[in-house]
């Protein structure tokens, strides 16, 4: 609807046309300058108002092109016909609606403006621009003749300066400032006055005697008269220190967000929380972290309350003031219950504390060593922040700050804030770095628990191993490694690794681990043991959700194994592998090499055969067995990998010891990517003063002389002491081949560690023992055999079977 208001005081007229043209506002002084009242004003088009013919529709499609605001001269027409120059400003305006009224579509108009008087400048104005020079807030002004000598400033510049007017006036820049910003402020001034043009300067120093560095944007710009020339500059400074710390405070924040917890190490963790803040917020600072926390004990909030223990984790210094601290990297310290550190724990705020405030003085004072330190390093103002993560205080972070050239004010309000923002975040990372390490820890006490704690005592072989733990980046691997003795003095030698890495991986190792144990306790050769090895991953991954054709699945399990069977009295080393590297070989007098020996498919992949291969070896021959993590690395690749390795072999000594930790040293730099296994064995032989071995027909008359055979060997051994049961085990394996296996039959006697009974046959049926009930005669031999002997067994072989029995050294 068309409105009428009154003009204002300072007779402006105003007209609002709408979008289609008309006028739907007319002012009192709109009456005054066209003559016409509002009544024959509203509701027409505002072309009849022009001084020029203007049809209505031009009107619009000028309106509708125009700006957001317009500014211009425009001949309109008094009421009694002349012509009345305006210079008019137009606005685009859109109505504002009574609260609680809504229009799908607003109408959109234009706000036209026009002054009625006053465009002429006024003598008063002059005074009007000298009380805004003067009375400007914020703005500290300095003017500057033509020959850049000082000659006045606003009221604003005087604190800055320091000084008045009268004591600068006809100075140099030079003579009133000797900051080392002034040259900077000097060459602003004469660029301004020689280019005629603006200069901007970013500026950081104290100024008056103000202690505290101030950050400036100054402007200079030259003041040109009507003549044209340049007759002085004008320097218009702005304190901007808040806003510079505001941004020094977000970048902080930022560089703190990207560089606090890039690892999952908690001392590097607490590191890099310092890095960030020392020196850019303090001089000093340090991490003490509560050392309840090492006991896997979370403190409550009330048993914080009391003197606190803190371990010092980490701290830095300001480039060029080290000196001494009261606590070393690793020191423990007791902190009464009223020292900052305890109340931030307690209270679970930072607290900001002055040197000369009531709690620090008595603080100082109960602690002389630290007083003294304090007092000789100058720190006048701390912070102590809380170090909280997820509902858990882990220690506190304290923060020194100590009067120096480029700041010397005291920790504010401001700074607290900061400080706590940054301990918070280092805070949840260095709990995530203590969470790790904790789960970590526990995990390779659970890996190394299902390793071999020692070796075990046999005499095949002289025997050394090493294993290294991926880097905390890969987590905990699979990779895994057994020395088995077995029966006839032969020893197995293992090495396996589980793809993946994790809890996961190694409970699987464990596993497989286990199941070589028991197969290889079954006598069973390399190849049939990595077949039934192979049968039980495939099991595994079924049961982990894969499918045992080896599809895809995410709870598929896959190894690799090499399984090495080494026999002293032959001399000879059987070996298979699924998917894993084949050992390295190096007799007494020769040059190490690879093992000649075909590679099978990896545990898992199901339903392919694998092949073993045996090699006869000298005594003294030296057997390498490791996983793939130490010949394979980024750097190199595996063919590179065994030619180092066989190079530093053919360098080693005799100390397997030695030769593991050379082999180490220089494969395995630092922390792995992946497992390292390795295992280092030196073969010994049994010559045949320590073995000897019959021929038994197949007649009952012959246990007799197998028992004589036997009693007279072990005299001429010195073993009187296992005679008896010697003669007893013969006769009774012997008896047992003679009347249910089939021919040839030998017996072997191996004098070892133990003695060692062994008893061949060509039939592959096992005996199984039993108790024979009392009415029946027999099937009483073989528990007598499992009463006599340490251990005794039977094994299979492509032509018959053997039984063993051990018999320990009285």
């Amino acid at each position: 609807m068309p409105t009428r208001w009154e003009g204002g005081e300072g007779g402006t007229a105003e007209a609002v046309v709408d979008a289609h043209g008309y006028v739907v506002g007319w002012n009192t002084g709109a009456e005054r300058l066209l003559g016409r009242p509002a009544a024959d004003v509203l509701g027409r088009p505002a072309a009849d108002l022009l001084a020029e013919p203007v049809s209505r529709d031009r009107l619009v499609r000028v309106l509708a092109r125009s700006t957001e605001r317009w500014s211009g001269p425009l001949a309109l027409r008094h009421r009694d016909g002349h012509r009345v120059d305006v210079t008019v400003i137009a606005h685009h305006h859109v109505p504002s609606l009574p609260p609680g009224q809504a229009s799908e579509r607003t109408p959109e108009s234009w706000r036209i403006v026009s002054a009625l008087s006053g465009r002429e400048p006024r003598p008063e104005d002059d005074d009007l621009a000298k009380w805004a020079f003067e009375e400007l807030p914020g703005c500290s002004i300095s003017l500057y003749d033509a020959q850049l000598r000082y000659r006045r400033s606003n009221r604003a510049m005087v604190p800055v300066v320091g000084l008045p007017d009268s004591a600068l006036r006809g100075l140099g820049i030079h003579d009133i400032t000797t900051q080392p910003q002034t040259s900077a402020l000097s060459d602003g001034l004469r660029q301004a006055l020689e280019s005629r043009a603006p200069v901007h300067l970013e500026s950081y120093q104290r100024t008056g005697g103000d202690r505290r560095i101030h950050a400036w944007s100054v402007d200079f710009a030259p003041l040109t008269g009507p003549d044209g020339d340049v007759h002085g500059v004008v320097l218009v400074a702005h304190d901007t220190t808040e806003q510079f710390w505001a941004r020094k405070r977000l970048v902080l924040l930022n560089e703190a967000a990207r560089r606090i917890g890039s690892t999952l190490d908690l001392p590097r963790t607490a590191g890099e929380l310092l890095e960030v803040t020392v020196p850019e917020i303090a001089d000093f600072a340090s991490v003490d972290l509560l050392t309840a926390l090492e006991a896997e004990i979370e403190p409550s909030e009330g048993e914080l309350l009391g003197s606190v223990m803190l371990r010092r984790v980490a701290h830095r210094f300001a480039p060029g003031t080290r000196l001494p601290t009261v606590l070393a990297i690793g020191g423990t310290d007791s902190y009464p219950e009223f020292t900052p550190p305890a109340r931030a724990l307690a209270t679970g705020a930072g607290v900001l504390c002055n040197a000369e405030d009531p709690e620090f003085v008595h603080w100082m004072g109960v602690d002389r060593r630290r007083a003294a330190l304090i007092r000789d390093q100058g720190y006048h103002s701390m912070l102590a922040v809380p170090l909280r993560a997820r509902g858990v205080t882990l220690g506190v972070v304290v923060f020194y700050r100590r009067s120096r050239a480029e700041r010397m004010e005291r920790f504010g309000p401001d700074d607290l804030l900061l400080a706590e923002e940054l301990a918070a975040r280092a805070a949840v990372a260095m709990d995530n770095a203590r969470r790790y390490s904790r789960e970590r820890e526990t995990a390779l006490s659970l890996q190394h628990s299902l390793l071999p704690q020692r070796m075990p005592e046999q005499a095949a072989v002289d025997a050394a191993s090493r294993y290294i733990p991926a880097g905390a980046g890969s987590g905990i691997g699979g990779d895994w490694f057994d020395v088995i003795p077995l029966s006839g003095a032969r020893v197995a030698l293992v090495v396996g690794d589980v793809v993946g890495h994790g809890i996961r991986a190694t409970a699987t190792m464990g596993r497989l681990r286990t199941a070589v144990r028991t197969l290889s306790d079954v006598d069973l050769p390399p190849d049939e043991l990595l077949t039934s090895l192979d049968d039980l991953v495939v099991r595994l991954s079924s049961e982990a959700g894969g499918d045992e054709s080896g599809g895809e699945g995410g709870g598929e399990v896959g190894a690799t194994c090499c399984y090495v069977i080494y026999d002293p009295v032959s001399r000879t080393c059987t070996m298979a592998s699924a998917g894993h590297p084949p050992p390295v070989m190096m007799p007494p007098a020769g040059m190490p090499a690879v093992a000649p020996m075909s590679i099978g498919p990896p545990l898992g992949v199901g339903g392919l055969p694998f092949e073993a291969n045996g090699v006869e070896l000298p005594e003294g021959s030296l057997l390498a067995l490791f996983s793939n993590g130490l010949i394979e690395t980024r750097e190199r690749d595996v063919d590179e990998g065994y030619q180092r390795l066989c190079r530093l072999l053919a360098r080693t000594g005799a100390s397997l010891e030695d030769t593991c930790d050379a082999v180490l040293d220089d494969l395995v730099a630092g922390r792995p990517r992946d497992d390292v296994a390795l295992v280092l064995a030196r073969t010994r032989a049994l010559d045949k003063d320590h073995v000897v071995t019959w021929n038994i027909p197949s007649d009952p008359v012959a246990v007799a002389d197998a028992r004589k055979a036997v009693s007279q060997r072990l005299s001429e051994w010195g073993s009187g002491d296992e005679v008896y049961a010697a003669e007893l085990i013969v006769s009774e394996l012997v008896t047992n081949a003679i009347r249910h296996a089939a021919p040839p039959i030998t017996l072997r006697l191996i004098r070892d560690r133990v003695l060692i009974c062994e008893v061949s046959d060509a039939s592959s049926t096992a005996p199984h023992l039993r108790r024979a009930r009392d009415w029946e005669e027999g099937g009483r031999g073989l528990m007598l055999v499992a009463q006599m002997a340490h251990r005794w067994g039977t094994r299979h072989s492509l032509t018959g079977k053997t039984i063993w029995a051990e018999i320990p050294a009285l």
